[in-house]
């Protein structure tokens, strides 16, 4: 017999917060598939779709998901793309989750899946993908209402899941149930294990046909219904209306057009990717190897939170495609910022976490090879990435064409969609769509977006000099112990930061200013290099920046099917997964991997 499983985040039983719906281990994972599942018609009801999308309130120990998981797996007719958006105002922890799906060796796998990703949950969106992308859970941490409204989509299934109506009125209230029915289409399915007469009363009045079902002992009824209001209901404007996959130009095959490619090509598209070089990863993107870190301020800024949603996209591509220790390394990564005297944390992060951002100890200083500093920060979640490698693992995927040496100078408007002309006006490509992913060089399509170019110059080099292997960064940044091709230990510092200047000449004066940087970032590994950062190769980019440093993600103007994904900055390893998936929600009228506001703030319409 499985130990009984409480709640970690206030010790209150499953049997009092969930009331007697959760009665034995035995008991939970049936009442998924009876109650939620069967309730929706699934899997029957998903058959051959391109998608499927359902909103959950009340994750708890993610049962419900973990069995919906298993009956998309399990069926051959499944739909290209699974989504479950569910809201959760206290997650339990990763070590409950694995404890609670201990009694379903079937879901054992699954669990430890779960749990792998099942970090960092602070307030807000969580974005966690499975089986190469197909399988995608969105966890929205916090008050179920303010999370309904930061949420936009329409929902195939509803599960209302909440714990009783006694313990938790609020999940069960007419304003949180008005909420959910914003997300319902004609014909969504709703289950639910509560029957209670207020709950079916007002689920009625917002245009709910439900009714009785035998239920899952001890309880003899659970609740089934679907939209099917007698009168017409007022229709939500999409954000876009859902396209049908076809084909699509990404113009660009840096990290952003490559991003954006592998997220289409995910869901059905035929990409192909034209870039002027010679070869992808030619631009910024090019870079030898570039750093992950997350922003951490002390309000939690938009650029704090976007960071860390971007790394957590990139860091799910990283598990799936690279290698660790040879093209990324989940190192961590120590801030030091030696003008800062304090370390600029929420007040309400602690060091037991959520948070993977917090004050770096003696050992984690020691190991870097630094002194003491009260105002040093360990980033848990950060390392090193090769870019290049990256791309290369994006633009592999299936359904993507790469073409090189292939210089688009004209985009036009056809009945299909676009053609799109080289300078010669011949024919490179019609497709149903474009989206332009060039970098600086996106001025050309669109001229009209604030784009600016910002020069960047780093020191390469290898030494046989006993180097920390933590990378650091601050004011500026050191990756050590970069393992290349040649066996050789490689290194990496940098970078300068010149706004206006596209010219990819190395300069002696920006060489002399990174070691100059160096020596204030991390003065042993300054002293340890000695002649041999003299000996480095310098390499220079132009990256792309927005006015107001975030990227610009969507349509041009009113031109249909002309979309951007752009102005990454010189956070590109940190923001083009991202990116890419919310420009791919919007396509397809998917859940967003960001709340609203947020995405609101990556938009081509804030210009």
């Amino acid at each position: 017999m499985t130990e009984p499983v409480t709640w970690r985040a206030d010790g209150v039983p499953l049997s009092e917060r969930f009331g007697d719906i959760y009665h034995t281990e035995t008991g939970a994972l049936a009442q998924s598939r009876h109650v939620f599942l069967g309730g929706c018609g699934l899997p029957g009801a998903w058959a051959d779709q391109a998608q499927w999308r359902i909103l959950e309130t009340g994750f708890g120990f993610g049962f419900n998901f973990l069995a919906t998981w298993q009956a998309w797996r399990d069926d051959p007719a499944r739909p290209r793309l699974l989504h479950f958006v569910s809201i959760e105002a206290h997650p339990v922890g990763a070590a409950d989750l694995r404890r609670a799906a201990a009694a379903y060796p079937e879901l054992h796998a699954l669990a430890e899946e779960l749990a792998a990703q099942w970090l960092e949950l602070l307030p807000g969106f969580h974005r966690l993908a499975f089986d190469g992308g197909r399988v995608v859970l969105t966890l929205c941490v916090g008050d179920v209402q303010a999370m309904l409204k930061a949420q936009r989509f329409e929902a195939d299934s509803l599960f209302l899941d909440g714990f009783s109506p006694v313990q938790n009125p609020d999940m069960w209230s007419p304003d949180t149930l008005k909420a959910v029915s914003r997300f319902a289409r004609r014909g969504t399915g709703l289950a639910t294990w509560t029957i209670a007469r207020a709950v079916r009363d007002t689920l009625a009045q917002l245009g709910f046909q439900v009714r009785k079902a035998p239920g899952f002992p001890p309880k003899r009824d659970c609740l089934r219904g679907v939209f099917d209001p007698a009168w017409t209901p007022r229709q939500r404007k999409p954000a876009t209306a859902a396209a049908a996959p076809g084909r699509c130009a990404v113009i660009g095959a840096g990290l952003a057009g490559a991003a954006v490619a592998a997220s289409l090509a995910r869901r059905g598209w035929q990409v192909e990717v034209l870039e002027r070089a010679d070869h992808a990863a030619a631009g910024a993107s090019g870079l030898p190897v570039g750093m992950l870190a997350p922003h951490v301020s002390s309000d939690d800024a938009l650029l704090s939170r976007l960071t860390r949603a971007g790394i957590r996209a990139t860091w799910q591509q990283l598990d799936d495609l690279l290698v660790e220790g040879r093209d990324w390394r989940a190192s961590g990564v120590l801030e030091r910022r030696p003008a800062v005297p304090t370390p600029r944390l929420p007040p309400d992060w602690t060091p037991a976490g959520p948070n993977l951002s917090w004050r770096a100890d003696a050992p984690q200083l020691l190991a870097a090879g630094l002194p003491a500093d009260p105002a040093a920060l360990w980033h848990g979640r950060g390392g090193w990435v090769k870019p290049a490698a990256l791309v290369a693992a994006w633009l592999a995927q299936p359904g993507i064409r790469l073409r090189t040496a292939v210089d688009v100078a004209r985009l036009v408007p056809s009945a299909q969609g676009w053609q799109l002309f080289d300078a010669e006006n011949r024919l490179i490509a019609e497709v149903d769509r474009v989206v332009v992913a060039a970098g600086f060089d996106s001025l050309r399509f669109a001229p009209t977006l604030p784009l600016q170019p910002v020069r960047g110059q780093v020191a390469w080099g290898t030494t046989t000099a006993p180097l920390a292997a933590t990378p650091v960064n601050g004011d500026g940044h050191l990756i050590p112990q970069v393992p290349g091709p040649d066996g050789a230990s490689h290194w990496l510092s940098g970078a300068t930061y010149e706004r206006g200047s596209t010219n990819t000449t190395p300069r002696e004066a920006d060489h002399a200013a990174n070691r100059a940087q160096l020596e204030r970032l991390h003065p042993a590994t300054a002293a340890a290099l000695g002649h041999a950062f003299d000996q480095a190769t310098p390499w220079a980019g132009i990256r792309c920046a927005s006015a107001d440093r975030r990227p610009l993600v969507g349509p041009l103007e009113e031109q249909q099917g002309l979309w951007v994904c752009t102005a990454l900055g010189s956070r590109g390893l940190s923001f083009a997964a991202l990116c890419a998936e919310l420009l791919a929600a919007q396509w397809h009228g998917e859940p967003l991997p960001l709340p609203n506001a947020l995405a609101k703030a990556l938009s081509t319409p804030r210009r």
